[in-house]
């Protein structure tokens, strides 16, 4: 997004670029594309309402403006943990990027109702494109380490890779979703588990879905 409304909004200062882009996400969060007020936004902000639409034009481009700034934390965060744990075995590293979903949804829990929002219960504008960019973001992150695993003797190479990712991709997305949402955990203690409560339960999960993957003697 590079037009010139968006690079005006860029060039002010960055301390009020974060407040307006996180009082958007909470705007958006707490009552959804349709009933989110503009006029709510900038009573929050304590600004003109006509710096919204001088930045972003619409309250459309201003959820998608949102949206993207919110996959970039989610990029950065998993390639930090790619990186630290390039030397891991593949199954340990699958762990390890649970558990930055998880510390990822406690720290921007506005962020992730949101794309909650959007998955189940509200058709926001430009909603499959968008939810597209993070299935795309997240295959793609993904392929690349079960490649290498591949290589690696780690996964059985007998499997399809599109599938192994759209499997695992399905698998960490509902355990983070079962772990913000009561009725999504279905009897497993997912849901707000205590800290050493969760760490078996990220375990055991990881070990299961090892067991279906991995290459055994």
């Amino acid at each position: 997004m590079e037009d010139s409304s968006y690079n005006l909004f860029n060039r002010i200062p960055k301390d009020k670029r974060e407040r307006l882009l996180h009082a958007s996400i909470e705007e958006f969060a707490e009552h959804g594309f349709h009933q989110a007020s503009i006029n709510r936004l900038v009573n929050r902000l304590g600004i003109a309402k006509g710096s919204i639409f001088r930045y972003f034009g619409s309250k459309e481009r201003l959820f998608a403006f949102v949206f993207d700034y919110a996959i970039e934390l989610v990029k950065a965060r998993l390639r930090g943990i790619r990186d630290i744990t390039k030397e891991m075995p593949f199954f340990q590293r699958l762990k390890s990027i649970l558990w930055v979903g998880i510390n990822f949804v406690e720290q921007h829990p506005s962020i992730y109702r949101l794309y909650l929002k959007m998955i189940f219960q509200e058709n926001f504008p430009l909603r499959d494109e968008l939810l597209r960019k993070v299935h795309l973001m997240s295959a793609e992150y993904l392929t690349s380490l079960v490649r290498d695993s591949i290589s690696k003797g780690e996964i059985r190479n007998d499997l399809d890779v599109d599938f192994v990712v759209f499997f695992l991709n399905s698998m960490l997305d509902r355990f983070l979703q079962a772990y913000t949402v009561a009725f999504w955990d279905a009897g497993t203690g997912i849901y707000k588990a205590p800290q050493e409560e969760l760490l078996r339960k990220v375990d055991h999960f990881v070990s299961v879905i090892e067991k279906g993957l991995a290459i055994h003697e």
